[in-house]
C-alpha cells in the first residue's frame, strides 16, 4: 500500500509541475502578445495601444527624454501629440524573455524598427527594452517601460 500512494504523489506532483509550467508559458505568451499589439498600434501612428495597457502609476525612460516620465497622465501628455506621427514598416522583437515572480512579469527585448524618415528615406534604429507587467484584479498593466539605443556596431 504505502507504494501505491508513492506512486500516486509522484504523479500527482508532475502533473502540479506541467500544470504550474503550462501557466506559466501562458502568462509568458500573454505578456509578449500584450506589447507586440501595443508595438503593432504604434508603428501604424496609434499610441493608444500603450495607453491601454499602462497602469496609473506607469514610469517611463526613453534616450528623447530629460528624465523619468510619471503617471498615467504624463504619458498621455507625451504620447497623443505623436498620434499620426510614427511610420514603422515592420519590426522584430529579438529574444523576449519574461522573467515572473508571483504577481510581477518583466519582459525585456531587443528590437529593430524599420521605417522612413520624413524624406522617405529608409531607416532601422535598434533598442534596448524593459517592460515591467504587474497583475492587478486579474489583469495585466504595465507598469513600467524603458527604452534605450542598443550600442552601435563598430
Amino acid at each position: 500500500m504505502p507504494e501505491k500512494a508513492l506512486a500516486l504523489l509522484l504523479v500527482a506532483l508532475n502533473v502540479a509541475s506541467f500544470a504550474a509550467h503550462a501557466l506559466s508559458a501562458t502568462q509568458s505568451d500573454t505578456i509578449v502578445a500584450m506589447e507586440r499589439t501595443a508595438l503593432d498600434r504604434w508603428g501604424k501612428g496609434d499610441p493608444q495601444g500603450y495607453l491601454d495597457i499602462y497602469g496609473p502609476d506607469v514610469t517611463y525612460f526613453d534616450p528623447m527624454q530629460s528624465k523619468r516620465v510619471d503617471g498615467l497622465e504624463a504619458m498621455r501628455a507625451l504620447l497623443v501629440p505623436l498620434t499620426g506621427k510614427i511610420k514603422i514598416d515592420r519590426y522584430e522583437m529579438l529574444e523576449p524573455k519574461v522573467q515572473q515572480h508571483g504577481d510581477v512579469s518583466i519582459l525585456t527585448f531587443n528590437l529593430v524598427s524599420h521605417g522612413r524618415t520624413p524624406a522617405g528615406e529608409a531607416m532601422v534604429v535598434r533598442w534596448n527594452a524593459t517592460a515591467v507587467y504587474a497583475r492587478r484584479s486579474g489583469k495585466w498593466q504595465l507598469i513600467h517601460h524603458h527604452w534605450s539605443f542598443t550600442k552601435p556596431s563598430a
